[in-house]
């Protein structure tokens, strides 16, 4: 998948989020160790988000593709995320959203995987 493409699936599930009711804290969060698509707030909950974007589900949906390894990587980001953000304790949630095809619509949200 190219950057263009990523760029255009997050922007795409940021705007669903938007909609949805959530504050958009952080996008493209990276360091030499992890990676975080999306943080979002709603109400007093942080949600670390994983886009997965598929032009088609012949080979299944984005979210299949989160893995017990994924989810590991993506529990690591968050509290890497947090302690480097003052370390304050906070509810949160690791959540992942699919979005497909060339329209770029959100087709799965799993707010708490």
């Amino acid at each position: 998948m190219s950057t263009e493409v990523g760029r255009r699936a997050e922007t795409a599930a940021a705007t669903y989020l938007v909609r949805q009711g959530y504050t958009i804290v952080e996008r493209n969060w990276r360091t030499r160790w992890c990676e975080i698509d999306i943080i979002a707030r709603k109400a007093s909950v942080l949600y670390f988000v994983e886009v997965k974007y598929r032009r088609t589900n012949r080979q299944g949906s984005g979210l299949d593709y989160i893995t017990n390894q994924k989810l590991g990587q993506m529990h690591f980001a968050a509290e890497f995320w947090l302690v480097s953000h003052a370390g304050a304790a906070v509810d949160y949630r690791l959540s992942a959203l699919e979005v497909t095809g060339s329209m770029f619509e959100v087709s799965a949200w799993c707010d708490d995987v």
